[in-house]
């Protein structure tokens, strides 16, 4: 059913099984059962053919993009991550900020007239 699904002869699909470009389930009495996401993939592998790539150039591709997808998930969770560190230290400077209505407190006494380099 596969194979008419998606143009590719039946033997076909048992070259890319046994290249490990597919891995359809399978049934107790051992007939494969393509899924929606193994027909997808079948039909990017046919894509990936019919622009010029050999087998191990799509399993190579394949390989690649499902560590592109892989390595975007991480940084969905790192970025997430990060907001929330600077969430954190935010909220650590408010705590630690002095409100103006304590005052001042001088770090040199200050000038007074008649001093040298005084008011002129």
């Amino acid at each position: 059913m596969a194979a008419e699904l998606t143009g590719v002869h039946p033997q076909t699909l048992r070259v890319y099984e046994r290249k490990g470009l597919l891995d359809p389930s399978r049934t107790e009495g051992g007939s494969r059962r393509f899924s929606e996401e193994d027909l997808d993939r079948l039909r990017h592998i046919q894509s990936l053919t019919t622009s010029g790539l050999n087998l191990e150039g799509v399993r190579r591709v394949m390989e690649l993009e499902d560590e592109v997808a892989r390595l975007r998930s991480e940084l969905v969770v790192a970025r997430a991550e990060a907001r929330e560190e600077v969430a954190v230290t935010h909220r650590h400077y408010r705590r630690d900020l002095v409100p103006l209505s304590q005052g001042l407190v001088p770090t040199r006494p200050a000038r007074r007239a008649g001093h040298a380099g005084g008011s002129r």
